[in-house]
């Protein structure tokens, strides 16, 4: 018996450059996921950033979006960072 666990999130963004180069900077992790336990899609949709997980079981569905979740928030920092210097 086979457990699969999937997520869908929708983050939504003040501005369309943010969410076009946070996508650009989560990119290579997406398109070459370090495990085959979890399958990650990532859209933009009008000023929405669409994160779909499709995760075998709940435990690599937990860790994929803890992760994904992480590091949209670096890059967010990183770039309210450099907009502010």
């Amino acid at each position: 018996m086979s457990t699969r666990a999937k997520a869908k999130l929708r983050l939504k963004f003040n501005s369309q450059e943010q969410l076009s180069i946070l996508l650009k900077a989560l990119a290579p992790e997406a398109n070459s996921p370090v495990t085959r336990r979890a399958n990650v899609n990532l859209q933009k949709k009008g000023a929405f950033l669409l994160l779909t997980v499709d995760a075998e079981d709940t435990v690599a569905l937990r860790a994929t979006l803890n992760a994904y979740l992480r590091w949209i928030n670096l890059t967010i920092n990183v770039m309210n960072v450099v907009e502010h210097t």
